[in-house]
């Protein structure tokens, strides 16, 4: 029923994550809409961030330059390392502003049950990191799953001899969360964590 061209921009917009039928159809309209000017901008940007952005060397976040600009602050605290699951973690503690160590964005998670196992998510690279730094504490900062919990224990083992703190960020309940819309995992792990009440 579309003319080719824009069935297929229909398509692209629908490969994007919670991008359904109608919300593709109604973005591609609007692209028809725009003006050459924000249509130029938008395809340029596109191509942009696949040609200037790749993953910084001693991080793998995302950067333009030799390596990011977190990796190249020398006056954060160099005591603490943050392990993460993706780059986007990276920018979600850099907005809350109160952490201001370095980070190292893992591969993946270890999930035997998909064939990805501790060597496929970059742990030899975390390791070199941990040995040639000063770091006091290595935080893991990964989702509270199955797979984040194996990959929290199995950091914490490769650490052990290592005169390194390894902690966990809490996870628990959300303030202001109505109890029965809380997972049994969720809930599960805010009874682990309980703490005394002060």
């Amino acid at each position: 029923m579309y003319p080719d061209s824009l069935k297929n921009l229909i398509e692209s917009f629908k490969l994007l994550p919670g991008i359904g039928e109608k919300t593709a159809e109604r973005l591609a309209f609007y692209v028809l809409e725009m003006d050459e000017e924000k249509t130029d901008f938008f395809t340029d940007s596109i191509q942009e961030v696949k040609t200037k952005i790749h993953k910084c060397p001693i991080c793998s976040n995302y950067t333009e330059n030799d390596k990011c600009n977190i990796c190249s602050d020398t006056l954060r605290n160099q005591d603490y390392l943050c392990v993460v699951e993706d780059p986007k973690s990276i920018y979600l503690f850099e907005k809350v502003g109160t952490y201001n160590g370095y980070y190292h964005v893992l591969d993946n998670l270890i999930s035997p049950l998909d064939g990805i196992n501790p060597e496929d998510i970059g742990l030899e690279k975390l390791i070199k990191r941990i040995n040639d730094g000063n770091f006091k504490e290595i935080i893991i900062a990964v989702k509270p799953s199955i797979e984040g919990e194996t990959t929290s224990l199995y950091i914490k083992k490769i650490m052990e001899g290592l005169n390194i703190k390894v902690t966990r960020i809490a996870s628990g309940i959300p303030i202001g969360a109505d109890m029965e819309y809380i997972d049994t995992m969720t809930l599960q792990r805010a009874l682990a964590d309980r703490k005394e009440i002060e």
